[in-house]
């Protein structure tokens, strides 16, 4: 971390910033139970055990999973993290695994462009009265159990960076919701997507030297909405985070410019270990991100890369004075959702 931003987070009152490498070094060993408190459950590998009205909730790989497993809802999921992984208390919660899937008083109609046609999707809204009551439900689960929701990613607020500024209100009122909803949870962050195209818009040729202002715009309005996203964050106690995925942020560059613009302790990086366009990302992307990162990373497995040294992936953090946790994200592999969950707990835990 450079010393502008050390400087700016200390000043903020920010939790979990980098040490020097001196005072790195002259930490203690973490004891059993300090090294389980870095670790979160994460919902998205487990995703096809829930009732759910996503398409993962009925397929084959889900009534497999559910007839060795058993099936379960978001209420079930702090006493399955208990009884899964021993001594984990933090989790990490996708939001499209929200909400009582037979109540359609707390879901909401979403218009999705696929291709080139519109459908409509009905998602959680945690703004309704019945979601709210639902939400406080999981947080007295949360508290019967002595579990706490670390991170939420959220795939909701969408058009986030898009050049119409009806849908980017749209979009960060989403948002605002979410994180009122964040709170009533005690979650400390929340993903939101960059928006935008799926891929980032590429340079074009010039006279002289290749230019890109698409890029330079799509971040200009980027950087827009996580300023107010951000700083609704700061009044609801819940940071905004960009994760490695998809469009503007496939490029880690591209997150340090946003956060480093929009410059508020409310709004950080949360890095994927394995959301790459190309190998050798791999790592040199995740050490550009380390510093940017203080409440929660995706400690990922995935068979998409050839090199996947989940060790190596957490010394880069550690490195880097993480202080945060580390969700067990398993993506795909010679493992279902479960037993992949549990190889990245014995990972994490033998690297910390």
């Amino acid at each position: 971390m450079n010393l502008d931003r050390r400087r700016f987070f200390q000043a903020a009152g920010a939790a979990g910033l980098a040490l020097t490498p001196a005072a790195h070094a002259a930490v203690k060993p973490l004891t059993e139970k300090q090294k389980l408190a870095r670790l979160a459950s994460n919902t998205w590998p487990l995703r096809f055990l829930f009732k759910s009205r996503m398409t993962f909730g009925s397929n084959p790989t889900s009534a497999a999973m559910k007839k060795k497993y058993g099936e379960i809802t978001m209420l079930d999921f702090p006493q399955f993290t208990k009884d899964t992984f021993p001594g984990v208390t933090h989790m990490d919660l996708f939001s499209g695994l929200f909400g009582d899937v037979a109540d359609d008083s707390m879901y909401v109609e979403v218009p999705l462009l696929v291709g080139a046609a519109t459908r409509t999707t009905r998602e959680f809204d945690p703004s309704s009265e019945s979601g709210k009551r639902w939400l406080s439900q999981l947080a007295n689960k949360m508290a019967a159990t002595g579990t706490t929701c670390q991170h939420i990613s959220n795939n909701a607020p969408r058009d986030i960076s898009e050049p119409d500024p009806e849908k980017r209100k749209a979009g960060v009122e989403v948002a605002r919701k979410w994180l009122d909803g964040a709170k009533i949870l005690g979650a400390k962050s929340m993903r939101v997507n960059s928006g935008g195209p799926r891929l980032a818009p590429c340079a074009i040729a010039t006279a002289d030297y290749p230019k890109n202002d698409e890029l330079a715009r799509s971040l200009g309005y980027c950087i827009e909405s996580f300023k107010e996203m951000a700083d609704h964050g700061a009044k609801v106690g819940v940071k905004v985070t960009l994760e490695n995925h998809w469009g503007l942020t496939a490029n880690p560059i591209n997150i340090r410019i946003i956060v480093d613009t929009v410059r508020s302790p409310f709004c950080e990086a949360s890095p994927d270990f394995c959301n790459w366009e190309h190998e050798y990302l791999m790592y040199n992307g995740l050490r550009d991100l380390a510093p940017y990162a203080h409440t929660n990373v995706h400690a990922k497995y995935w068979n998409r890369w050839k090199d996947n040294d989940v060790r190596r992936s957490v010394k880069i953090m550690t490195d880097a004075g993480f202080q945060g946790t580390f969700a067990l994200e398993y993506e795909d592999g010679p493992w279902d959702g479960v037993e992949g969950s549990k190889y990245l707990y014995k990972e994490v835990l033998a690297a910390l």
